[in-house]
């Protein structure tokens, strides 16, 4: 037992048994029985649904193997024709092993002005939802932190498959961590006026690249 653990158990023996809050009563009280997959589909077309529902919220949707990401970044980075991509700290090495453009790594001191300028930034993920097309990030180190996907105006998502691909939103939450700071991402920044005229990248990324690698 800890220090904190030995003082914690001493300040409850002193104030007795800590009444039920009205969050935590809330909380025992509903019902959890919400439905978890809508039918039951099989991993390769879980896989394909969320490649479908990707697209319809317009990302750009790659299917590869592992020996051919590294060429595959190299043409969508040649593609897109940025002088610079940023990496986090934790991205694979050999992802970028045969791209061109210079690589400028994650910086707390990087200002929002500096990070504006970057060509594209490439990161892993924490899952995809197939039900709903969303990629969610959680800034573990092959992601960086939020400001880094949320700043540069192209940004290209790694899913491994199957293992980072859940069917429904309740199976993600089931396997992210609150604690962490969660981005969830369903298609390139968008956003609609009253008239329903359709703006892209207000608050985020223009372009959204996801490459499925199975």
């Amino acid at each position: 037992m800890s220090s904190r653990e030995r003082v914690l158990a001493r300040v409850q023996r002193a104030v007795g048994e800590r009444p039920e809050s009205a969050a935590e009563a809330y909380v025992r009280e509903v019902p959890r029985t919400y439905l978890v997959e809508h039918g039951a589909r099989t991993t390769a077309e879980t896989v394909d649904l969320l490649a479908e529902n990707l697209a319809d919220y317009r990302a750009l949707v790659h299917r590869t193997d592992e020996e051919e990401l590294p060429y595959l970044l190299m043409r969508l980075l040649a593609e897109a024709g940025p002088d610079t991509v940023l990496v986090p700290p934790g991205l694979p090495p050999e992802w970028l092993a045969a791209a061109d453009p210079v690589r400028l790594h994650d910086r707390a001191v990087s200002t929002p002005q500096e990070l504006d300028r970057v060509g594209a930034v490439v990161t892993g993920c924490a899952l995809a939802v197939a039900e709903t097309g969303t990629i969610v990030l959680d800034g573990s180190p092959d992601q960086g932190r939020r400001r880094i996907t949320l700043i540069p105006d192209h940004h290209i998502c790694v899913v491994r498959v199957p293992q980072q691909v859940v069917a429904s939103v309740p199976q993600a939450l089931s396997r992210l961590d609150p604690r962490r700071p969660l981005t969830w991402i369903s298609g390139p920044s968008a956003t609609s006026d009253i008239e329903l005229d359709r703006v892209e990248g207000v608050h985020g990324p223009r372009t959204l690249q996801v490459i499925l690698v199975e």
